[in-house]
């Protein structure tokens, strides 16, 4: 029988050579082949590693899981980075872990209201309604798109207890401002940072400021594993109730393959079990099963490398929009950072101001689509309007005249690092067409 690592070592080449038959330099034709606003960008890195992963046959955490949290904690500066099989799952944990009867006083419960905006994507606000609190939804500023906080400030009351908001499109929002904010009454603070791993605010990852933070590896993120997240915190008591909600709800903090690490398997009381009941079938909380396996955490132990790389690619292709859309400055609200931040922009949005324009958005992003370049609106608009929210229990805090134009009159075009400078000329060269028929 021949030797298993010599097969292996022929599987890994001859999958070196799939990849550049397969995937090798695509030629790109403008006019024809699509722009995306998003995707995957790898290499034969990634391929390899799913391959390896699969050789092993571990299918649920393994090594490489194991690796790929190693590398995001390292890359962020952050204790203890959890796995998880979405970002959206990662928000649902992370939320989820804050309801913890171990929390004692600090818990979140029932009733209890979190600061949010409805300028956003949905699984930042699902799960403050799928516990039985109250979202509050703030208003955003132009031109940052990100929470108004001198109204953050008036909505927070005596039942505020948490504060949940994102990163909008990898802009960091005010951190010295929200952190200040929730020291001063007291607030748990949720990083969403699904879209900006890899921006940074005064020099520091977002991501490391809250007591909980969120990614997502979903193909249109900043690094993929196809579906994906993960939860980061540098508090051990957060770490465990998040483990124990994404497994099963379990209390025993073994992983997969290990037993005894506490070395009190069979020597503790639980509720009303018998004493000495085996730790590892101990269910502390109403959880989940909602881990990553191991090819994902392979491919993204191999995509993280790129980070960096990817990172300055899409910081370039904002700055390459910014000057196409320069020139028509009079008919749009254009994005600026935050202060003192440094955006890994997920993507570049873009504002009509509709008493410049004789055009909607609409007639812009559809002019696009026939040019096969693809266009987003900023994700739910105002959440408040969309059909699962309506008759939902939630609290504004004044208003949300900027959500509702955004809602109107935003979109956005793609910075993903799969955007080469031609498709980057063909977009500049699509919007002048436009602008010069329409203005």
């Amino acid at each position: 029988m021949q030797d298993a690592k010599i097969l292996r070592d022929e599987i890994i080449q001859k999958t070196i050579e799939y990849y550049n038959a397969k995937f090798g330099k695509k030629e790109y034709v403008a006019g024809i082949s699509r722009v995306n606003y998003a995707g995957r960008v790898f290499d034969e890195k990634e391929i390899v590693n799913a391959v390896e992963a699969s050789l092993d046959f571990w299918l649920t955490e393994g090594r490489f899981s194991e690796e790929f949290s190693e590398k995001i904690s390292e890359f962020l500066g952050i204790k203890h980075v959890l796995l998880t099989n979405s970002g959206s799952s990662a928000n649902l944990l992370a939320f989820a872990s804050l309801t913890s009867e171990k929390l004692g006083d600090k818990r979140l419960k029932p009733g209890d209201e979190v600061i949010s905006v409805a300028a956003g994507f949905p699984a930042t606000v699902t799960p403050i309604i799928q516990y039985g609190l109250i979202p509050v939804f703030v208003d955003v500023d132009f031109p940052t798109y990100n929470i108004n906080i001198e109204m953050m400030r008036k909505a927070i009351t005596a039942k505020t207890k948490c504060i949940f908001i994102a990163h909008t499109l990898g802009n960091p929002f005010n951190l010295d401002e929200v952190i200040k904010l929730a020291s001063e009454h007291n607030l748990w603070v949720i990083e969403d940072n699904c879209d900006a791993f890899g921006s940074k605010y005064k020099e520091k990852y977002t991501g490391t400021f809250g007591h909980l933070s969120t990614i997502s590896f979903y193909p249109a993120h900043h690094i993929t594993t196809g579906e994906g997240g993960a939860i980061c915190t540098n508090d051990p008591i957060l770490a465990n109730l998040v483990r124990a909600f994404r497994d099963w709800g379990r209390d025993c903090y073994c992983a997969g393959g290990e037993n005894n690490t506490c070395g009190k398997r069979y020597s503790q009381q639980f509720g009303c079990l018998p004493f000495g009941y085996d730790h590892k079938y101990v269910y502390s909380e109403i959880g989940y099963n909602l881990k990553m396996i191991d090819i994902g955490a392979a491919i993204g132990a191999a995509q993280i490398e790129k980070l960096p790389e990817f990172c300055e690619k899409r910081k370039a292709n904002y700055k390459r929009h910014l000057k196409t859309f320069k020139k028509y400055s009079e008919y749009f609200i254009l994005p600026v950072a935050t202060e003192n931040s440094d955006p890994a922009w997920f993507s570049f949005i873009v504002t009509l101001k509709k008493d410049k324009c004789k055009f909607t958005r609409d007639d812009l992003t559809k002019f696009l689509s026939t040019k096969l370049i693809e266009t987003r609106n900023l994700f739910a608009g105002n959440i408040t309007k969309q059909p699962a929210f309506v008759d939902k229990q939630w609290r504004l805090a004044e208003h949300l005249e900027n959500t509702e134009y955004i809602m109107e009159h935003t979109f956005f075009l793609g910075t993903y690092p799969g955007l080469s400078e031609e498709m980057m000329n063909y977009i500049e060269v699509a919007i002048d067409e436009f602008m010069l028929n329409n203005k």
